[in-house]
């Protein structure tokens, strides 16, 4: 008896210790990074790839150095096992585009951005390349052209990176790279940061990724926040493209050239029997749609793929792209587009859309269904609720969805099936299926999920938004009768204290309040 209830006595104190450890309120430190961290140098950094139009025999790299640094090079040869492969080396000029930021909102930089065009690749060849001024050098970093058939290959997909990118999108990136080491190139959709200019942010996302950027291909496409004013006071209506955006990624330049905000963010590229389209869903819609049919009725590849950031059917509380989904789902139907792949929402969702029946299912769902399989992701930190009702107000239905989770996915395409993979940035399966490509007629959709973890939601996971602690939370309630607490965020005082910003709303009304730990209002203020 006397054994148990010490066993007892620990269960409960132990019990207690968790439940007070789960209603702890902790404020984030996030990090503080000097300016000079971010600064260029006469090294080379920033290094990024990306193919051309034709990925079997172009490839482009470019790369940041200091304004210093006027003329750079880079060169490339066949990689072989031999050390000293670069004896057959070939050097280049690189194109130098000065970046003058100084008086950007944000970015405060000035830079030069080098760029080098590989032209005349022999297929499916792994070649080594390395840049700088000269002197101060690159690694040797290595990356294969695509090959003249249709052979089995692999690609990544993510949504936003946007917050949090170093602390938290490092490890969802680089997870991906563990699941597919030798993926061909990278799908980014969107918002890859949260200020358009920020000379931080880019600086994240490249520390991020690191040597990733450098040997598997980016296939960026601009999301909103890559859009701002250039200079503070500005209003948004003359928000501008990111003045990184064009002088760190050379991109094809197939797209809608003759309109200047379009250049480098539409565009396509045909890799192994796949086309592979980027939108810019914040620009000239109209003008794409047009484009769009005229990629789509020329297209000899097997497969179809569609990236852009603005979702046509939305996964997350308050939103609907309507008019951008009226304008594109009839282009997508007509041509029989395969998977389209977006973010914007914060959140995961993916499912098919009736009413037209291109797709011939089995496994777990036996519903038919369009065959465009459209799929929303989300990379980053921040975290978003799903739509009550999913997709059912416009006809459609999420096969899978979540919550509060980093996806990565890894697409492969194995000549007429598409294995789509989604895994946490833990590495778990989250969401699985197989599309496969009949001679004649719809496609073939083999649902996976089954084979996945459990769905993950707000309800399940550690929580994301900030919580008053319950006691709190009654005495504020009770004082403010007929309100409902909007957002709560934990901060942390000049002297170390924690106390508590609340936002509370009751139709029109809306109040917000600052809280300390005893939970005694020490400030209020109302909107009306």
């Amino acid at each position: 008896m006397k054994l148990q209830s010490i066993l007892a006595s620990l269960l409960l104190s132990l019990c207690f210790n968790v439940s007070m450890a789960q209603h702890k309120s902790i404020v984030y430190k996030t990090p503080k990074y000097e300016k000079e961290w971010m600064q260029p140098t006469v090294h080379p950094d920033r290094i990024i790839l990306n193919y051309g139009a034709d990925p079997r025999t172009t490839a482009s790299v470019t790369w940041r150095t200091s304004a210093d640094v006027k003329t750079a090079y880079a060169e490339i040869a066949k990689a072989t096992a031999a050390p000293k492969f670069w004896r057959t080396s070939e050097r280049f000029a690189a194109n130098t585009e000065l970046l003058d930021g100084s008086k950007v909102k944000d970015a405060g930089i000035v830079a030069n951005y080098h760029s080098v065009t590989f032209k005349n690749l022999e297929p499916n060849t792994l070649y080594g390349y390395r840049v700088g001024d000269g002197e101060h050098w690159s690694e040797w970093i290595q990356f294969k052209t695509a090959s003249d058939s249709n052979d089995k290959f692999s690609f990544l997909y993510v949504g936003d990176a946007q917050n949090y990118i170093l602390e938290l999108w490092s490890r969802l990136i680089r997870q991906g790279f563990l699941q597919a080491p030798n993926a061909r190139f990278i799908v980014h959709a969107g918002d890859l940061v949260s200020t358009a200019h920020s000379e931080q942010q880019w600086e994240e996302w490249f520390k991020a990724g690191s040597f990733i950027h450098g040997m598997i291909a980016s296939f960026p496409v601009p999301g909103n926040h890559e859009y701002e004013p250039l200079y503070e006071g500005q209003d948004d209506d003359l928000e501008k493209l990111s003045i990184q955006w064009r002088p760190q990624f050379t991109l094809p330049e197939n797209g809608l050239n003759n309109i200047d905000e379009l250049k480098e963010t539409v565009y396509y590229m045909d890799f192994q029997g796949v086309r592979m389209i980027g939108l810019n869903s914040s620009e000239h819609r109209e003008e794409q749609a047009e484009w769009l049919e005229k990629v789509l009725a020329d297209n000899p590849n097997q497969w179809t793929v569609v990236t852009f950031h603005h979702p046509l059917y939305s996964a997350s509380e308050g939103r609907d792209n309507k008019s951008w989904r009226e304008l594109l789902k009839p282009i997508f139907d007509k041509y029989h587009v395969d998977l389209v792949l977006q973010g914007h929402d914060h959140t995961y969702a993916r499912g098919r859309v009736s009413p037209k029946e291109y797709n011939l299912t089995s496994g777990v769902n036996k519903r038919d269904q369009t065959g465009t399989v459209y799929v929303v992701s989300v990379s980053g930190g921040k975290m978003y609720r799903l739509r009550k009702n999913g997709w059912k107000n416009w006809g459609a239905e999420q096969n899978r969805d979540g919550e509060n989770t980093q996806l990565v996915q890894v697409v492969t395409v194995n000549k007429d099936t598409i294995h789509y993979k989604s895994y946490t940035a833990t590495g778990d399966l989250y969401d699985a299926f197989n599309l496969i490509k009949n001679k004649k007629g719809p496609n073939t959709f083999v649902d996976l999920k089954d084979e996945a973890i459990a769905a993950r939601y707000h309800n399940n996971t550690i929580s994301y938004f900030d919580e008053l602690p319950l006691d709190i939370k009654k005495k504020v309630l009770e004082k403010y009768p007929g309100f409902k607490i909007d957002k709560v965020s934990i901060r942390e005082g000049k002297d170390a204290s924690i106390y508590y910003d609340v936002d509370l709303e009751k139709g029109d009304e809306e109040y917000e309040l600052k809280i300390d730990e005893q939970g005694v209002i020490f400030s209020e203020e109302k909107d009306n």
